[in-house]
């Protein structure tokens, strides 16, 4: 597995525990939201570790509605902000992990003829 590929499945993993805090933290623990927010990035964790293509190309997708989310709740609750700020980082790192080997066989070095 790729160094790019571990770093995917450990961020997605990251952002499963995020999750878990942030929503199963909550008395009583926010069930549904936990359901939305935590279940995608675990399966999506479990595909890329399985050495699935298309589990890093949703997780890309999906960091793009987690970054937003992350953003929304930065600048709107103030209690939450640390943990938005981790959703944001992770979400960037998600999105760079999984466009990594996209990117290196686009723009690897190519022998000049």
């Amino acid at each position: 597995m790729s160094l790019a590929r571990k770093i995917l499945a450990l961020a997605l993993i990251a952002l499963v525990v995020v999750y878990a805090v942030w929503f199963g933290g909550r008395t009583p623990p926010s069930w549904g939201a936990l359901a939305v927010f935590a279940l995608p990035p675990a399966w999506l964790a479990l595909g890329v570790l399985r050495g699935s293509a298309r589990a890093g190309f949703w997780s890309a997708v999906l960091a793009l509605a987690w970054f937003s989310h992350g953003v929304m709740v930065a600048y709107s609750r103030p209690p939450e902000r640390t943990l938005a700020w981790i959703e944001l980082v992770l979400a960037v790192v998600v999105v760079f992990a999984a466009s990594l080997p996209g990117l290196k066989s686009r723009f690897g070095g190519k022998p000049a003829a």
